[in-house]
């Protein structure tokens, strides 16, 4: 029986320990023979990836790894597959890569799940402006009077349809909202199974009351929010942002939430950590989170364990489920 070799770039830091518990490390084990990266600061150079891959058959990776460009993949004559324990792999698989018939997987879809759940959160944390009620009662102030908003009935615009968005209607149909999107790519099929109507960027910025961005950030994405499209917002509607924050125009976001007339959520900026000082951090109609929308931490185990069963799947000749294609993982978010 053949013994395929394993090769996990993660470093065993704290990180480490979020994806994997003894018993993902005992099922892994029991695949293969698996050489881990038993620093517990640093991961592979490129130099160090590319002497230990010659022989492996499976590649695991994880955030931080180095890219496998073409001077891996030639020295990667063994790979069968790589797992990766992210969501998109752009940023790490290359062409070169596929172009040797790599099969790759990844955590991408248990990661949608969970950044769609935040979508949700975030519009009802905002609608019903629970920070600051939650504040105003920790410093003794009882509302005498108050105005909040829901989620039921509300028209929402979806800008990019992916594995997110997918998810997101799914999770949007309870609350009876009607659905617009904006997607270059989208079947009508897919539009008449949801009830969701298609539009264009100002149709769905001037007529909704929730805008969700979901778009990848590829080249053609760059700040393809502009302040005219934020202007068109009807007054006290939503923006909310958990995809990259280079797709929307942040100054002119600035400008426009300064003005008080839309609120939003951002999960995500141009550049990160948000610097100190940023004009965001002044406003009171922003709820800024750093970068956290997902996966949530719990739901790290659940990315490993999914890509051990592709794994196993595999190896027995069967359908991957969380494969992801040359051409799918080139609309993939490329940071």
């Amino acid at each position: 029986m053949e013994t395929y070799k394993i090769l996990v770039t993660m470093p065993k830091t704290h990180i480490f320990h979020t994806f994997f518990n003894e018993g993902l490390i005992r099922q892994l084990n029991e695949i293969g023979e698996v050489i881990w990266n038993e620093s517990t600061t640093t991961h592979f150079t490129k130099e160090e990836l590319c002497e230990k891959i010659e022989d492996i058959d499976i590649l695991v990776t994880g955030w931080g790894t180095p890219i496998l460009d073409e001077e891996v993949a030639a020295r990667a004559k063994k790979l069968k597959m790589v797992a990766h324990t992210g969501g998109s792999v752009r940023p790490y698989v290359t062409d070169a890569i596929y172009d040797k018939g790599v099969k790759v997987i990844s955590g991408n879809e248990v990661f949608a799940q969970s950044v769609a759940e935040s979508v949700i959160a975030y519009a009802l944390t905002s609608l019903r402006d629970i920070p600051k009620y939650s504040s105003d009662l920790k410093n003794g102030i009882w509302p005498t009077g108050y105005y909040n908003k829901g989620l039921l009935d509300r028209t929402v615009g979806i800008v990019g349809y992916g594995m997110i968005s997918k998810i997101v209607v799914q999770m949007l149909k309870p609350f009876n909202v009607k659905i617009k999107v904006f997607s270059r790519h989208i079947a009508q099929e897919e539009l008449d199974k949801h009830g969701m109507e298609k539009a264009d960027l100002p149709e769905i910025f001037s007529t909704c009351d929730i805008v969700s961005i979901h778009s990848g950030m590829t080249k053609e994405n760059y700040h393809l929010i502009t302040e005219e499209l934020l202007r068109m917002m009807p007054e006290d509607s939503l923006l909310i942002n958990t995809a990259r924050g280079a797709v929307i125009d942040e100054p002119a976001m600035c400008r426009v939430l300064a003005e008080g007339k839309i609120n939003a959520v951002l999960d995500v900026y141009e550049v990160e950590p948000l610097p100190q000082g940023h004009p965001l951090m002044a406003l009171d109609n922003a709820i800024l989170m750093p970068h956290m929308g997902g996966p949530t931490v719990d739901r790290r185990l659940v990315v490993v364990q999914a890509l051990i069963h592709d794994i196993g799947r595999f190896l027995n000749g069967e359908p991957l489920r969380n494969e992801i294609s040359q051409a799918y993982a080139s609309k993939m978010s490329t940071q």
